[in-house]
């Protein structure tokens, strides 16, 4: 009997060594937590979701993180601390009156756009994210417009355009992130990275990630060739929902707004909060 049980502690002991390696790579995670998995069966907010692991944060991908920041961090010196040439004076700016205004975008029945970017290579080129659920790409200078984007089951609260390929991402309360190819009019990726409504989107420096933020109080880290979530973090001393989150040029750094106003920085390769700025009253 005594051997019996000393074989079934050892049993039990190699299982769990064997649990904890398969978590080492999750270290980084504040508080461990399955993630929705990038599925295209989309659930809405509120709706069970299918749970998936995380992809990790591969020293791979942190090493072209960091090579990519390098690179930014050694131009934005050379540039040093002068005021850039290009940038307007305030004088003109105070000069600014509206040219134009484009109407029929999005559904009369259902009004309001909700969010807005203009395209980095092109700023003719106008996203929209609307009420009625839709994303539209318009083309100011011609005044058409050249895809309107269907699939998102309520209303569109942010939309960002990759400043290199002919994609666009947008965000919902629908819990979803979709990426979209502005050519085929059609959503290539589903990101199924939080439980709540999805509130902030930024695109990485280099143009292979996406960081986003939700009410679900989490930050997640999705690579959107594949549309997985390779990171998910909360900070669970808060108990806040997230409203916003922007990368910081470099892409190393980046900060998320909280329900309790707070601005939260964190570093995104140890995946910890390093800073936190309160004092907004709203």
């Amino acid at each position: 009997a005594a051997c019996r049980v000393i074989a079934r502690l050892t049993k039990e002991v190699t299982a769990a060594r064997e649990a904890l390696a398969t978590l080492k790579p999750q270290a980084g995670l504040i508080v461990p937590q399955t993630v929705p998995s990038s599925q295209p069966n989309v659930a809405g907010a509120g709706e069970s979701m299918d749970l998936g692991e995380l992809a990790g944060m591969t020293p791979e991908i942190i090493q072209k993180l960091q090579d990519k920041a390098t690179v930014l961090t050694t131009e934005r010196k050379k540039r040093g601390k002068t005021v850039p040439e290009e940038l307007v004076k305030p004088e003109e700016l105070s000069k600014y009156r509206q040219v134009a205004s484009h109407v029929g975008l999005h559904s009369a029945s259902i009004p309001g756009i909700l969010a807005l970017d203009l395209c980095p290579s092109d700023t003719n080129k106008i996203l929209t994210g609307g009420a009625d659920k839709n994303v539209i790409v318009f083309d100011k200078s011609s005044e058409q417009i050249l895809a309107t984007l269907k699939g998102h089951s309520k209303k569109v609260t942010s939309v960002v355009f990759h400043p290199s390929q002919e994609l666009v991402f947008s965000a919902s309360p629908d819990a979803t992130i979709r990426i979209w190819s502005v050519p085929n009019a059609s959503c290539v990726q589903v990101v199924r990275a939080h439980e709540g409504s999805v509130t902030g989107l930024s695109l990485h420096a280099t143009g292979d990630y996406l960081l986003s933020s939700s009410d679900d109080q989490y930050w997640a880290f999705s690579d959107i060739q594949t549309g997985r979530v390779l990171t998910k973090v909360t900070d669970e001393s808060s108990g806040c929902a997230l409203t916003c989150a922007q990368f910081h040029p470099d892409g190393l750094i980046f900060g998320t707004g909280t329900m309790d106003s707070q601005i939260k920085i964190w570093d995104l390769k140890e995946r910890t909060n390093v800073a936190n700025f309160p004092g907004h009253s709203g």
